[in-house]
């Protein structure tokens, strides 16, 4: 399974209406089948600071995800709310697997 963490840095003027469209986007995401997992958290020290953890089932699904509509208006209602470009990492979930599910 791959996981991918997203790091996200937005103005501090801008987190709720970040929240809100990520929530959104979050939501819809887990509708889809490549979609094991979808997170979102927000750093406890720093709110203007979010990861994304997303839990994909193959490897094609995460380009399927940036075809869906609102992955797309995700990307396009945040990106103005940024602080700085978002970073993410692709990582191997080791465990658990989908079998321990």
């Amino acid at each position: 399974m791959l996981v991918v963490h997203v790091s996200i840095h937005v103005k501090e003027d801008s987190i709720e209406a970040f929240k809100a469209a990520t929530h959104d986007n979050a939501r819809q995401s887990l509708q889809e089948p490549g979609i094991a997992r979808f997170d979102v958290v927000q750093q406890q020290d720093d709110p203007t600071r979010f990861i994304l953890v997303e839990a994909y089932r193959t490897p094609e699904a995460p380009a399927a995800h940036k075809e869906t509509a609102h992955y797309q208006t995700w990307r396009d209602t945040v990106a103005p709310m940024m602080a700085e470009p978002r970073q993410r990492i692709q990582l191997e979930s080791l465990f658990p697997d989908e079998s321990d599910w």
